[in-house]
């Protein structure tokens, strides 16, 4: 916006600071969504590392340790969470590709990036369905 008056200086806009509550009524673009996401999976998925190794261990040290994860692993809580560990994995995955794809300046076009962001999504989510019939045993 141009200055009809060099003399006088232009009245500054103000400026506010959005609180959280104020977050619900952006529209956040699809690219966004999707980075959000991947920071979120792989914050998701370094809190429970200690969890995954400490299963991968029971899955290895001994029968009766074996015995022990499959008992764990019966629990629905446990079915969930694992199930929500791999959304996590498989979208980090599929968001990973892309932003290294962006990184290598492929698809950083705004309909392309759109585009590649639902396709993580179009990815992501038939994978994880996949991984969740698998894991409560009706595949």
């Amino acid at each position: 916006m141009t200055n009809p008056n060099p003399s006088r200086p232009m009245p500054r806009s103000q400026i506010r600071n959005i609180a959280p509550g104020d977050l619900a009524n952006y529209r956040l673009p699809i690219p966004g969504v999707v980075s959000i996401f991947h920071r979120l999976s792989g914050l998701l998925l370094f809190l429970f590392l200690p969890l995954l190794l400490w299963l991968f261990d029971l899955s290895l040290s001994s029968e009766q340790s074996f015995d022990r994860l499959v008992h764990f692993s019966q629990a629905w809580t446990t079915r969930l969470l694992l199930l929500a560990l791999g959304w996590a994995l498989l979208h980090h995955l599929c968001a990973g590709v892309r932003f290294l794809l962006l990184d290598l300046h492929l698809g950083t076009e705004r309909m392309a990036a759109r585009r590649s962001s639902w396709l993580v999504f179009a990815v992501s989510v038939p994978l994880t369905l996949l991984f969740a019939l698998f894991l409560f045993g009706l595949l």
